[in-house]
């Protein structure tokens, strides 16, 4: 076409409407482009806001487990000892940590007040049995007499009564002598039984007063063949207690060395301060490596128990309802369940009410987790999965 020709008004009309196809062929891409971006933004928003979880299935407690509990050590026999006579110690003869056997002289007392005392009671005691031979003889005289009617009766009887009361007499005065002979026994301190003096408060010279309780003892003595081992079993665990069990425990100065303790009893009752059993074991302590008021830390074994079911307690939900956990349907809805802790074994729990072995319990349930909720698992049944 030359120059000079112009294009034909039906030519200028194709092209505008070529031009005007193309243009509603892009916009309509563009549109179609958006919505699709748009509906994969809904469905990963959605996908994102679905709560990722953890699952697990509880696990029958049929091997047993074992529980660890605070404990203190006691001496098999403690005793304090105290001074029944006043005066001054004159001596001692153990010092602590002695080894003693049962009436090992501990120490001597010299009271010369009681020295004086028994002096008295002793002469006193002579005179009154003087007075009492004397007033038999006298009744039994006057009875003769009132034989041969030289006396009255009355007065038989009088000197018969005078002779009963002399004797009564003699017998207040042996028996005054002999309290304060017995006495005269404690001057010397001797140890009630074999054991080991674990302490000493007095000294040569001090003066020492008798049942006087705001003293000192002067001699503490305890027996450490056995020890008794304390353990308060809170009420929860109080079923655990049974006869013939045995206690495994360690002590601070003992690093990684076990000991054991059979039980032999317990208090039977619970007590309403604490809300615990106290359980009574005994351990035996023949080298003397155990050492009583030592702090003990008991484990105790659990039987097994084919009625609960073990959870971990990162598992529990604390709400207004009360103690739940989140169970998954096989639709993976979210079900709030309530159950019942039977045993409380720090990270990981008994639940003897609300659970099965076969359910779906999530771990870690986020705070916004509800009833009906959907929610996607994570590595769910893989080897990352936590287990009770």
């Amino acid at each position: 076409m030359s120059p000079d020709q112009k294009p034909s008004r039906k030519r200028l009309m194709w092209v505008g409407v070529g031009g005007l196809t193309v243009a509603a062929l892009l916009v309509a891409n563009g549109l179609a482009a958006r919505t699709r971006h748009e509906k994969a933004v809904a469905a990963w928003t959605e996908t994102a806001a679905m709560p990722l979880v953890s699952v697990f299935q509880p696990q029958q407690n049929v091997h047993g487990d074992s529980l660890r509990l605070p404990a203190h050590l006691e001496a098999w026999s403690k005793a304090p000892i105290h001074a029944r006579v006043s005066g001054y110690l004159k001596d001692w003869k153990t010092d602590i940590g002695s080894q003693v056997k049962a009436g090992q002289i501990l120490a001597e007392i010299d009271s010369p007040d009681l020295d004086q005392q028994v002096a008295q009671t002793h002469a006193r005691l002579i005179q009154e049995q003087a007075n009492a031979r004397l007033a038999e003889t006298t009744a039994s005289r006057w009875q003769n007499l009132l034989a041969s009617h030289s006396v009255s009766r009355q007065e038989a009887d009088e000197k018969r009564s005078n002779a009963a009361a002399a004797k009564a007499n003699a017998d207040a005065a042996a028996a005054d002598y002999a309290r304060l002979s017995a006495l005269e026994d404690y001057k010397t301190i001797r140890a009630p039984f074999a054991g080991t003096i674990t302490a000493r408060n007095t000294d040569i010279g001090q003066l020492i007063k008798a049942d006087n309780d705001s003293d000192p003892e002067l001699f503490d003595i305890a027996d450490t063949h056995q020890l008794r081992l304390y353990v308060p079993v809170p009420q929860n665990y109080a079923s655990v207690i049974r006869p013939g069990m045995t206690a495994e425990l360690i002590v601070p100065e003992h690093p990684g060395q076990h000991f054991s303790a059979r039980l032999i009893g317990d208090s039977t009752a619970v007590d309403r301060r604490s809300g615990t059993l106290l359980a009574q074991f005994v351990a035996d302590n023949p080298d003397g490596a155990l050492l009583p008021g030592d702090y003990a830390e008991a484990t105790l074994q659990i039987p097994a128990d084919t009625h609960g079911v073990s959870i971990p307690a990162s598992s529990l939900i604390f709400r207004a309802q009360g103690t739940q956990v989140a169970v998954l349907d096989p639709d993976n809805h979210v079900h709030l369940r309530d159950i019942h802790i039977g045993l409380d074994l720090g990270e990981r729990l008994v639940i003897d009410q609300g659970l099965k072995p076969a359910d779906r319990v999530v771990d870690n349930p986020p705070d916004a987790l509800r009833e009906g909720d959907v929610v996607q698992l994570a590595d769910a049944g893989g080897v990352h999965a936590p287990k009770a």
